[in-house]
């Protein structure tokens, strides 16, 4: 018995060690992580665990609601959405098209639409060349296997506080780059201009 005892308390001594060196280690490292990042992370972790989907855990996902919009009048609704907040359109690839030529059969919508604020665009790529990959904004408007139309875009929240604090002019253009996206997406899914 105390062979026993005395292993748990070498092996709790071990783990106490362990833990405080790795708290040690990391502690300074996150210190400089954006203060939102624990939030981010666990709504990240909540969401995969969820779904156990990432591909899910880091979009963003609007139904579109209204069954009478047409792809067309969503992809409107964007565009008119985008202009009104100084966001540039910047092109449509129509995927659906492009498996029809190859497959010759008829397939479900899905286009995806690109946006650009050139000048957020710029401080991205001006702090991280990572952050071009980014850009330009991107929303999908999906048919899904039902028959519905959604709208996925990238959740950009692991880019603004998921590591270093961005820099303050940065960061508050990417939450209103974030917001705009947003703003953009579920206005669309009720069909406004």
């Amino acid at each position: 018995m105390s062979l026993i005892r005395t292993l748990l308390a070498l092996i709790g001594f071990v783990v106490v060690v362990g833990g405080g060196y790795g708290y040690m280690k990391v502690s300074p490292i996150l210190a400089e992580f954006d203060p939102g990042y624990v939030k981010m992370y666990t709504e990240f972790a909540t969401k995969l665990l969820t779904t156990k989907d990432p591909g899910e855990a880091m979009m963003w996902a609007v139904p579109v609601e209204d069954p009478d919009l047409t792809p067309e009048d969503v992809m409107d609704s964007l565009k008119s959405i985008a202009s009104s907040e100084n966001f540039l359109f910047v092109g449509a690839a129509p995927f659906y098209k492009q498996v029809q030529a190859q497959t010759g059969k008829d397939y479900r919508h899905i286009t995806f639409l690109s946006f650009c604020d050139a000048r957020v665009g710029k401080m991205m790529a001006d702090y991280r060349d990572a952050y071009t990959g980014f850009m330009p904004c991107r929303i999908a408007l999906v048919e899904d296997k039902n028959g519905k139309l959604w709208l996925y875009s990238m959740n950009l929240d692991m880019m603004i506080y998921g590591g270093k604090k961005l820099p303050p002019e940065l960061r508050k253009e990417a939450l209103r780059v974030s917001g705009v996206l947003q703003k953009m997406m579920h206005g669309a899914a009720q069909g406004e201009f």
